[in-house]
């Protein structure tokens, strides 16, 4: 019989993740950290018995936009614009330092210009993933933290998107400001167009066919997916597609039902995400940035919750919601990771800056999941008493 290398590599990562999440729940330790150990275990760089880390990368992708698609579920577009108008000032001041501080320790540490500058880039963003897959939603204070959290997170994913188009541009593959136009001219009219599929097809569709519960799931993994789509190809990013196509059925009767129905399926993408991070990761390029990495790693999980408090005390929010909100949003993103691969294939960077932001992403991803875990709710704490829906 045929060997089905993505069969073995599926049960290899599911059968190994229900076993380390079973000692991890037993030790009390992360079950998001466990799913990276094992992805450096079972990688290419460790036992080299799930040997596509890529294949499995671009599968573990379509997590994020599962994540994005049900956030975008829990926020009406009125409610967004109020969000993104009160936090504009806290994301824009907070990015620009965090760039600064990331610019200044790597230039310090004898990286070019141009590698400092593309480590301050990467250290500009938090990390969707961890600052929403760990926030229950099952009090009132918790969704206003949800709010805040996701419009920070959004527009960091708008700036993220133009360094995106500034590297393609850099690399000769496009001009900068004709591409920067045309995002500004597509995201409201993306916004709108979403809103105008989902009041006049989707909607009636699923009032027409509520009770058929396969229809409406169908339906909504293929607006989710397909929105996410048509977004990429006009310059936005899938993820941003995906939320918009969530905030556009928002308002609708049956968001909640879709929301619950796809949490199974978001977190199966989700721990192949957290898998793929650590089977790819190199591990020979430890010796010469496991330092500057550590350092980098060590400034942003400071810097990060300190400045996002203060900025958001700013803002007008008490200090004790200010405080949760930034220790949830310390961490480097999951973008910061696309920066520095992009970067990288593109020869803008040199790979000794590519590895030391990849290496310095995974220990803020693990720092701040432990942080988070033991002092704040979240649905996988490591205390019963922390432990929330």
């Amino acid at each position: 019989m045929q060997h089905d290398p993505i069969l073995f590599s599926l049960f290899m990562i599911f059968t190994g993740a229900a076993v380390i999440a079973t000692f991890a729940l037993f030790a009390r330790q992360s079950m998001l950290v466990s799913y990276i150990v094992l992805g450096a275990v079972l990688g290419p760089w460790g036992a080299g018995l799930v040997d596509e880390p890529q294949l499995i990368a671009d599968i573990a992708h379509i997590g994020v936009i599962f994540l994005l698609f049900l956030l975008g579920l829990n926020l009406h577009p009125q409610q967004l614009v109020r969000l993104l108008r009160e936090t504009m000032l806290v994301t824009l001041g907070t990015s620009l330092l965090f760039a600064l501080a990331g610019f200044a320790f790597a230039w310090l540490f004898g990286f070019s210009l141009l590698d400092a500058a593309l480590v301050g880039a990467a250290s500009m963003f938090s990390s969707t993933i961890i600052g929403l897959k760990l926030l229950p939603t099952t009090t009132l204070h918790q969704q206003h933290t949800g709010e805040v959290m996701i419009s920070i997170l959004l527009l960091q994913d708008i700036l993220a998107i133009l360094i995106l188009l500034a590297l393609q541009a850099y690399g000769g593959e496009s001009e900068l400001l004709p591409e920067l136009g045309k995002v500004a001219l597509v995201l409201p009219l993306s916004m709108v167009f979403a809103l105008l599929v989902a009041r006049y097809i989707l909607v009636p569709l699923f009032m027409r066919f509520d009770t058929i519960q396969e229809y409406v799931f169908l339906v909504a993994i293929g607006w989710c997916l397909g929105f996410a789509e048509l977004s990429d190809k006009v310059g936005l990013s899938s993820e941003i597609g995906a939320f918009l196509a969530g905030v556009a059925l928002a308002s609708s009767p049956i968001s909640t039902f879709i929301s619950e129905s796809l949490k199974p399926l978001r977190d199966f993408f989700l721990i192949m995400f957290f898998f793929s991070l650590g089977a790819g990761f190199n591990p020979q390029l430890l010796g010469d940035v496991l330092i500057p990495a550590a350092g980098l790693a060590v400034i942003m999980v400071v810097l990060k919750p300190w400045l996002m408090r203060l900025l958001l005390q700013r803002a007008g929010e008490r200090e004790g919601f200010s405080r949760e909100v930034g220790l949830r949003l310390g961490q480097i993103s999951e973008f910061s990771l696309f920066i520095a691969i992009l970067a990288q294939e593109s020869a803008v960077i040199s790979e000794r800056a590519s590895g030391m932001i990849q290496l310095a992403t995974l220990f803020t991803f693990i720092v701040s999941s432990y942080w988070i875990m033991l002092r704040y709710p979240t649905p996988i704490a490591v205390s019963d008493k922390l432990r929330r829906d």
